[in-house]
């Protein structure tokens, strides 16, 4: 509704979410919520972690740092958080589990003369 607002009028908006007007302009001025401002500071620690690690930890290892500081949070609202924050770790590459023939290789010899088409 905030992003809204130059656009449609407040009451209709309100109307067809459910939601009194009053109750949006309290929203306005209201603080936000210990729980709101506590991810703020966890997530600037949270990015400042990643920073640190060059982009490669993610919600694991990230958790387990904060739990040696003495930081006590869920693993869960970590990788919440920085999800939220589209921060993301890297993950190792896997290896191609296909096999391909070289180009102008030689193709192995039927030893059991099994007349495959090709």
């Amino acid at each position: 509704m905030k992003a809204n607002r130059a656009r449609w009028p407040i009451a209709r908006m309100a109307r067809l979410l459910g939601v009194s007007t009053s109750g949006f302009y309290a929203w306005l001025v209201r603080e936000p919520s210990q729980q709101a401002s506590s991810d703020a500071l966890l997530l600037a620690r949270i990015r400042t972690l990643h920073a640190s690690s060059r982009g490669t930890s993610g919600a694991p290892r990230i958790h387990a740092q904060l739990a040696r500081e003495g930081m006590h949070v869920g693993r869960k609202r970590v990788a919440r958080l920085m999800r939220m924050a589209g921060l993301c770790g890297a993950s190792r590459r896997r290896w191609p589990r296909t096999t391909r023939q070289r180009a102008g290789a030689r193709r192995a010899p039927d030893l059991v003369r099994r007349h495959v088409q090709r």
